[in-house]
């Protein structure tokens, strides 16, 4: 009964050190504190060297945690990501997640043997152990500090996040099994890299496929469908592993296929990971922060600091620049990139491999990635929002996103229920603006049902329900913000929407539901007034895109920061859109007179 007794108080610490982490979240929102370290130091504390006394050195089982954990993480963050997005900024990403990693490696390796006495092969495993970023991280601090990133920053963030992290793993299995006494020529671990890339791309690919197949032509029960996705992504990262490819590259292209094509029971599948996720995270993290002994830290502790310091001020703005050198990126944009480059719990799962494997200095390993992503997660985790606010690289969010529910539809996968509450301040009360593609079904008030026809006079407190495909109703989230108007109303504009110079015609097309050339898809709306408009633009120019009056909201050196939108207009006045297109033939008709007789040139 001893043993009984023994696991039943060991569930129930567990079960307290879990709740503690999911209570701690609140808090870390509040003050914008890194959910990692949260969960770092609670382990600290629970552990042998803390208060909670409990003696922990199971090395094997945290590194089991980690893995799965690690693999759910990659499959989420692939099934978050729009192939939209993923294809804008795959070379830049892909850059950074390859060769940004082995020059963050190569640089920290020189640095590493002078600090901590250690061989040069000792040190690029040191480098490549904390070369890899942790993108959850920088988005949750931004979201706390009330900011959102510009587009093209964000989304190479997101990219690169979730495509080094393979990168990093395979640098540094192949490093600790040159430790070991492995083959160590240029021509095996080149070789090794390549199947480990192309086993894993095949096994990833295909095993989302089967997964999306399986989902959409299988009746499995009501509830089943989220644990066999979340259950099949684990297959998918052990089958890659076990037949010597790369079972975290797998896991996360797994993930992007199902996130990019109709399945069933996609919001459920979405909210189900959401809490899988969540919950091994916190379980990988407090078991790393067990394994930490404070004492022992301190052995290495000065040495661990200046190295996070070389990181985070040398290799990886030198790497960053580096990499978007060919790509354009603003300087301000390549700073804010270089300093988010937040080392997170990668770095420290990777640290426990030379500790399950019995390396030498082992340890040692381990004591310099905690220190080094506790430092980057101290140092730069609090300084995030400061720095993209200073370095203009991200909006503030004003109105806070409303609460979406989102129903699917059996029998068929183009279409999904979504529903809001209608604000009082929301576009869609003040205009009635819908997008094309969206349909108005049903409204709820005063616990009773509504046909479109039967609620004329929708009113603030009702509940709205859309159809809308399931890819764009994140969209529509836009219309039911409960957003003020504007102190100062513009004639020229509704009032109500407003997107940074650099999001492109492709994605204003794709949320208004419009058509554009593949060719323009890409185009900037800065980049369209200046073709529009050739000359610098102003404040208070107008454009159009299709039925879209584009306003020139903010200019900053003759390129437009900001611009408003407007939407067609309602039909009596729709003569006002004639004219605007009018007007816009009548100057290009106007240049092209110009140009024939030579008045440009004479003038």
């Amino acid at each position: 009964m001893v043993v009984l007794d023994t696991i039943s108080i060991a569930i129930l610490f567990g079960s307290l050190l879990v709740l503690a982490g999911i209570l701690s979240s609140l808090i870390a929102q509040r003050f914008g504190a890194p959910l990692l370290l949260v969960f770092l130091l609670l382990g600290m504390l629970a552990g042998e060297s803390g208060p909670g006394g409990l003696k922990f050195d199971d090395v094997r089982t945290t590194y089991i945690v980690g893995s799965l954990a690690l693999a759910l993480i990659l499959f989420d963050g692939g099934l978050r990501a729009k192939l939209q997005t993923f294809r804008s900024v795959l070379a830049p990403s892909s850059v950074l997640a390859t060769v940004g990693v082995l020059v963050t490696t190569l640089l920290v390796a020189p640095v590493a043997m002078l600090l901590l006495d250690v061989r040069f092969i000792e040190g690029l495993l040191i480098g490549a152990v904390i070369a890899s970023t942790d993108a959850a991280a920088v988005f949750f601090l931004l979201h706390a500090g009330g900011l959102r990133l510009r587009p093209r920053v964000g989304a190479t963030l997101e990219v690169e996040s979730g495509t080094n992290d393979p990168f990093a793993i395979f640098m540094a299995v192949v490093l600790v099994e040159i430790l070991l006494g492995g083959d160590n020529s240029w021509g095996a671990i080149l070789k090794t890299l390549a199947q480990k890339a192309i086993l894993g791309a095949a096994f990833g690919l295909a095993g989302g496929r089967l997964i999306v197949f399986v989902l959409n032509r299988v009746g499995l029960a009501q509830g089943l469908h989220a644990p066999f996705v979340t259950v099949g992504a684990l297959v998918v990262f052990a089958f890659g592993e076990a037949l010597h490819g790369s079972g975290f590259l797998a896991v996360y292209l797994a993930g992007l296929v199902v996130g990019n094509r109709p399945t069933r029971a996609h919001n459920s599948v979405v909210v189900f990971l959401d809490a899988v996720t969540w919950l091994a995270q916190i379980a990988m993290f407090v078991l790393l922060g067990l394994l930490v002994w404070p004492l022992r830290l301190l052995d290495s502790l000065l040495a661990a600091l200046v190295l996070a310091l070389m990181l985070m001020l040398v290799a990886r703005p030198a790497a960053v620049f580096l990499c978007l050198w060919p790509f354009r990126f603003p300087v301000r944009e390549k700073l804010f990139i270089s300093w988010v480059g937040l080392r997170g719990a990668v770095g420290i799962f990777l640290a426990s491999i030379p500790l399950l494997v019995g390396l030498p200095k082992a340890y040692l390993y381990f004591d310099v990635a905690f220190v080094v992503v506790l430092a980057s997660l101290v140092v730069q985790g609090w300084t995030i929002a400061p720095a993209a606010r200073r370095l203009g690289v991200a909006l503030r969010r004003t109105d806070p996103p409303p609460r979406r529910i989102e129903l699917d539809l059996p029998g068929q996968l183009e279409q999904e229920l979504v529903g809001y509450a209608v604000a009082a301040n929301s576009p869609y009360l003040r205009r009635r603006l819908i997008p094309s593609w969206a349909k108005p079904t049903l409204f709820v008030r005063d616990q009773r049902i509504y046909t479109p026809e039967e609620a004329q006079d929708v009113r603030a407190g009702d509940y709205i329900y859309l159809l809308a495909p399931p890819e764009k109703a994140q969209a529509l989230d836009r219309y039911f913000v409960n957003m003020p108007p504007p102190a100062k109303p513009d004639a020229r504009l509704l009032g109500d929407f407003f997107v940074p110079g650099d999001a492109t015609l492709g994605a204003l097309a794709d949320i208004y539901g419009l058509q554009v050339a593949p060719d323009h898809a890409a185009v900037t709306l800065a980049d369209h007034f200046a073709e529009e408009l050739e000359r610098p633009a102003r404040e208070g120019d107008i454009v159009q895109f299709g039925p879209i009056a584009l306003l020139a909201h903010k200019v900053a050196g003759g390129r437009v920061a900001m611009v408003g939108l407007r939407l067609a207009d309602p039909d009596p006045e729709l003569p006002q859109t004639l004219k605007a297109y009018a007007k816009v033939a009548l100057r290009r008709a106007k240049k092209i007179v110009r140009k024939a007789f030579g008045l440009d040139r004479a003038a």
